[in-house]
């Protein structure tokens, strides 16, 4: 064996080396440690979604329509759909649940017998959009609907007794959302859409809620009385009478995300409430709670208001920046209903706005982006290519996360058997003093 002997020219030229391999492998690990925060900053992706109502269903009926929709909107850099599948108390999809409830009076499919919500997931998905299925009316439907007539004990109602309500969707009767079947059924339509389709995601928006006038009804108010020994105030608008119900729905999203991440963990569950207050005070939706609790993945706010003081009011609020710091964060704008149509330039103005904050934007709804509009398509279509001037990619992928239980399991109580200082068979073992919190 020859040995070589390093010449100690060489070897002075690698000690003179030293200092710069070292700030070389300092300036690696510092990349490193970059590009990991950037990897879990990721989740905060930049919203740019559309719905797509039973407005847009001539379209959705049509595969060479959706397809060109799907085109035109990669290519103005829009990266989410929200199509609609629960409206009115009836799925706008095949729906072996709503059979069997013998909701079943229509058959939703498109002109060549295709699942319309299959059709478009696979067509989005080929351009690289995210498809999160929306299911608007939540526990809200129409008194003459075959889910309110064949099951009348499952409705909540005011306190004079009278069970409608009148807005955007109409005269409609709510589902109580206390009750356990009630619960079940929204359950089990939920996971029938999270499994039948390859779809990123769902989508529950300011009708998965309750009006604050309601909650009267027999079963609610015997439920509340067990709980609080006491009967519901006559002031809807009771402090401790509204936490009790938001907080009752709060329980019921977080075990309805739990059913949903069991079934697809990678699942996005999205939320599109009304701005917080007035959600939480007249609608029970606690929806801060909801993102403190990892129930929501993603948060659209519904700002549909025409004055741009008034909109930027909405946006620029505490829990609005609160959200923003965890959850991809966007606003709702209204680009126009049939009877009401609305100008670019109110559009143009509110997406600057959401942009200056650093918000994602959803546009309501499809058809009237550039289609039912005051405007040229052209001129509609040229103002929207310059709102997204370059790609904002998303995937579910980056926000795996499940709720917390809500309200958490009370504290195990002590067992009398056992000795001092001895920890009881259903409590965790003491921390020991390196790692007990101060």
């Amino acid at each position: 064996m020859t040995l070589r002997i390093i010449p100690r020219s060489w070897s002075r030229s690698i000690k003179r080396l030293f200092p710069l391999l070292f700030a070389l492998s300092f300036i690696i690990v510092l990349l490193v440690n970059n590009a990991i925060g950037a990897i879990a900053q990721q989740p905060r992706q930049e919203i740019r979604g559309v719905w797509m109502t039973t407005n847009d269903k001539d379209i959705l009926r049509d595969r060479r329509k959706v397809a060109e929709a799907v085109s035109q909107l990669k290519r103005l850099n829009f990266n989410t759909i929200y199509p609609v599948v629960w409206n009115s108390g009836y799925a706008m999809y095949p729906s072996p649940v709503a059979q069997q409830r013998d909701i079943q009076p229509f058959v939703y499919r498109g002109l060549d017998g295709q699942d319309m919500i299959g059709d478009l997931v696979a067509q989005a998905h080929r351009q690289g959009l995210l498809v999160i299925p929306w299911f608007e009316f939540g526990f809200m439907t129409p008194p003459t609907s075959e889910l309110a007539l064949n099951n009348p004990d499952w409705l909540t109602q005011k306190q004079d007794g009278t069970q409608t309500s009148n807005g955007a969707g109409g005269e409609v009767v709510w589902l109580n959302p206390f009750h356990p079947e009630v619960q079940k059924f929204i359950t089990e339509l939920v996971l029938e859409i999270t499994t039948q389709y390859n779809a990123d995601g769902i989508q529950f928006d300011d009708h998965m809620s309750l009006p604050s006038e309601f909650g009267y009804d027999e079963y609610t108010v015997a439920l509340y009385t067990k709980e609080t020994k006491k009967a519901p105030p006559s002031d809807s608008q009771d402090a401790a009478w509204v936490k009790w119900r938001a907080n009752k729905i709060t329980a019921f999203m977080s075990q309805l995300n739990q059913a949903v991440k069991a079934a697809k963990p990678k699942a996005i569950f999205s939320i599109s409430p009304n701005y917080y207050e007035f959600a939480y005070k007249h609608h029970l939706q606690d929806w801060l709670a909801w993102v403190r609790l990892d129930i929501a993945d993603e948060l659209i706010v519904q700002v549909y208001r025409p004055n741009l003081e008034s909109f930027v009011d909405k946006i620029n609020r505490p829990e609005m920046r609160e959200a923003q710091q965890k959850i991809p964060t966007g606003v709702g704008i209204m680009t126009g209903l049939r009877n009401r149509p609305v100008a670019i330039g109110q559009i143009k103005s509110q997406v600057q706005a959401v942009q200056q904050y650093g918000l994602g934007a959803a546009f309501f709804y499809y058809e009237s982006l550039w289609e039912d509009a005051p405007e040229p398509m052209g001129d509609r279509l040229s103002q929207f290519s310059a709102f997204f001037p370059s790609s904002a990619f998303r995937t579910a992928l980056q926000i795996p996360r499940r709720a917390a239980t809500f309200p958490p399991p009370p504290p195990a109580k002590p067992d009398p058997k056992a000795k001092p200082n001895q920890p009881t068979k259903n409590s965790p073992p003491s921390p020991s003093p390196t790692t007990s919190k101060k």
